[in-house]
């Protein structure tokens, strides 16, 4: 989705970055495994946008959780400056890349706030 600035887009943290990645953004709470600062090659490590703690451990990265955790991560992005960081990106750069660390491109804590900033960005 376009707005006019850039779009959105999510990204495992662990493929190699790419020119059209445009700004990179690492959207989870933690360091991923492996990954050197030089290899992430990102513009900023946006910690406050992850999910609380004790919602991330709820989630535990179980499909049949994603539902209820999407409906709870989306009620904590509501209120959460960092959304409005990204959609500053947004507004500067052609693309925004959020970077997540989590093994499956479908379920995964970083397509909640992609959809979010989506939404607020159209």
């Amino acid at each position: 989705m376009e707005n006019a600035g850039g779009s959105f887009r999510i990204k495992r943290i662990y493929d190699d970055p790419a020119d059209d990645d445009g700004c990179r953004v690492l959207v989870d709470r933690l360091w991923p495994r492996g990954v050197t600062k030089e290899r992430a090659g990102l513009e900023l490590w946006l910690k406050d946008i992850a999910p609380s703690p004790p919602l991330r451990q709820e989630f535990a990265h179980m499909q049949e959780r994603f539902a209820d955790f999407r409906a709870q991560y989306e009620d904590e992005l509501e209120n959460n400056p960092a959304v409005e960081q990204l959609l500053d990106l947004a507004a500067r750069h052609k693309r925004v890349t959020l970077l997540y660390a989590a093994k499956d491109p479908e379920v995964n804590h970083a397509r909640v706030p992609l959809e979010f900033l989506q939404d607020r960005s159209s």
